[in-house]
């Protein structure tokens, strides 16, 4: 990566993901909820006897996901390259939860009674509308919450308790290639947001 010490976080699902990672190495790793992540950041820099001032890059995941813990995740970095004049890469939340999962499809819960899935490119559709081939692994937070759905059509879902199913930061900072501004990263939301449709 060449980055050195990288502090990468996800904050699109229930489970907030935050990893510090230095070339390659997990140094620590935390999951909790958005709400924590500062708490959480210093508490992956105490751990490693690091400073902020020691980070060489931000590993961001941009979504898809609920659309406020996108905007958490995304103002927290911008706010971070900012004061500490860092580097930010973008890792869609798919593939790093694909990344802790090979060969398994991620599937995240959209709410509405949709969920997130790439195909190639991400979009929501409603968990029977997913065509699947029999066999196929599914995981994430969507998998577990319409497992029957997903198991009549025949795909296999782990026992909700597989690690599988937990998003994982290292995984954002191992995606992370280009490093750049902060306002370059985009989020992905698939779908425009509620309050939006609302004022429509």
């Amino acid at each position: 990566m060449g980055r050195g010490l990288v502090l990468a976080f996800d904050t699109a699902t229930e489970v907030a993901a935050s990893a510090l990672v230095d070339d390659g190495e997990v140094l620590g790793e935390r999951t909790s909820r958005a709400v924590t992540l500062l708490e959480d950041v210093d508490a992956l820099l105490r751990q490693a006897g690091a400073r902020p001032a020691d980070l060489g890059g931000l590993a961001v995941g941009t979504g898809p996901g609920s659309f406020t813990g996108v905007r958490i995740g995304l103002a927290t970095a911008r706010g971070l390259a900012l004061a500490l004049d860092l580097g930010v890469a973008g890792v869609s939340t798919l593939a790093a939860l694909a990344a802790g999962a090979p060969g398994a499809l991620p599937v995240i819960d959209a709410r509405r009674r949709e969920v997130f899935v790439a195909d190639p490119a991400p979009r929501a559709l409603a968990p029977d509308a997913l065509e699947l081939e029999p066999g196929t692994v599914c995981v994430g937070d969507g998998a577990v919450r319409y497992r029957a759905t997903l198991e009549a059509a025949g795909a296999e879902i782990p026992p909700d308790d597989d690690e599988r199913h937990v998003l994982r930061a290292r995984f954002h900072a191992a995606l992370a290639t280009a490093f750049g501004p902060a306002e370059l990263v985009e989020p992905i939301y698939v779908r425009i947001p509620d309050a939006d449709r609302a004022l429509r």
